[in-house]
């Protein structure tokens, strides 16, 4: 699944005012939304099934049934995620190398990514086997290049 559709769905389901938002079971959405849960965009992640956030069933559930809950989060009944894009799509994949991590995430252009502004996150797509989804500024520190997959604010 591309990550297109998990960019578009909790833009959306925050535009919609849910409070919960469930999306496939997958390690890409388990690591994207994992990113937003550490830079505070949701308030918690559930492992679940497609009737209800249970981690018991779960674990007794078929691969086709499993689902991830996401809470969406809100401050002063705005929704914290206002804008959420795809950088690196199937037609033209967007890879950066550490020197070029490091220039979108100190306010320079790097190849044709605008800069990070404040409060905003970049998911990195690394080849490491233990780091394999970071933010940028994780993936600065830890040295590691990869492809800019989305980016959230």
């Amino acid at each position: 699944m591309l990550p297109h559709y998990l960019c578009s769905h909790i833009q959306n389901a925050f535009r919609a005012r849910h409070q919960k938002v469930l999306v496939e079971h997958s390690t890409q959405n388990l690591g994207i939304l994992s990113i937003l849960l550490r830079a505070g965009f949701i308030s918690s992640l559930t492992r679940g099934t497609i009737n209800r956030p249970s981690p018991d069933d779960f674990n007794k559930a078929g691969e086709a049934e499993k689902r991830i809950w996401a809470d969406l989060k809100y401050r002063n009944d705005m929704p914290v995620l206002s804008h959420m894009e795809l950088v690196s799509k199937p037609s033209k994949r967007i890879f950066m190398d550490v020197a070029e991590i490091r220039r979108i995430c100190t306010g320079r252009r790097a190849q044709t990514i605008k800069p990070l502004g404040m409060g905003e996150v970049a998911v990195v797509r690394t080849n490491h086997p233990e780091h394999e989804w970071l933010e940028a500024r994780e993936a600065l520190a830890l040295k590691l290049p990869g492809e800019v997959i989305c980016r959230a604010r």
